[in-house]
């Protein structure tokens, strides 16, 4: 997505870390680019807007289940792979018609 507008930091590069910028997950120097950039640029910051607001739907909704430990260590292991550009190992992806199934 992009505004067609020229700007320091470009639209792409601010919805690429727009989670990290939701979480609080990044340096002030780059928050503070992506908070200028939402200043100049009304597309994304309706975009922010409303993945805020999702987070915050979700939050509500199941922020008070407590996740085992393990779930949450090889979901994140997982993700570490992904990122990485590694292969997710045959035996953890399950098939949709089983992951359906009560």
């Amino acid at each position: 997505m992009s505004c067609g507008e020229p700007h320091e930091t470009d639209c792409s590069e601010v919805l690429d870390h727009l989670y990290e910028f939701l979480d609080h997950e990044m340096p002030d120097s780059d928050s503070n680019k992506i908070r200028t950039h939402f200043d100049e640029c009304s597309p994304c910051l309706e975009k922010y807007g409303l993945e805020q607001a999702v987070k915050k739907l979700v939050k509500r909704c199941c922020g008070q289940d407590d996740v085992p430990a393990d779930l949450r260590d090889k979901v994140i292991s997982r993700l570490d792979m992904i990122r990485a550009g590694q292969a997710v190992p045959q035996h953890d992806i399950v098939p949709t018609e089983v992951a359906d199934t009560p």
